[in-house]
């Protein structure tokens, strides 16, 4: 059973404007494993936080390191999560997560799908 659907889309180039505009906000957004990605990369796992705080129903106090993406040996990408995070997928019932990222044309996107057992 889908409990959650989370999708978000972000400008490359305006995200990394605001990187550039305010250094500080590459370490509050993203782990020490995801910090040295290229921007493309950091934008779509800004995406893929994003959505999946859509697809959790936006609950309030969420901290960003405790989610992270990171890619199986296969290269597919998948949600790790702690903390509040891991805590409100508990609370929804949450077993298992889906999340596809993209990047073309300037744009960064994440679907995150939350599935129930």
């Amino acid at each position: 059973m889908i409990l959650g659907l989370g999708i978000d889309v972000c400008d490359i180039e305006r995200f990394g404007a605001s990187l550039d505009r305010t250094p500080e906000l590459r370490d509050r957004l993203f782990t020490a494993a995801e910090r040295d990605r290229p921007l493309a990369s950091l934008a779509a796992r800004f995406a893929a936080k994003e959505a999946l705080a859509k697809a959790l129903g936006a609950p309030v106090g969420l901290a960003w390191h405790d989610v992270e993406v990171v890619s199986e040996s296969s290269g597919r990408p998948r949600l790790a999560m702690t903390g509040t995070v891991a805590d409100a997928c508990d609370a929804l019932g949450v077993a298992s997560t889906h999340l596809s990222l993209s990047h073309d044309a300037g744009i960064a996107s994440a679907v995150v799908v939350l599935e129930g057992s």
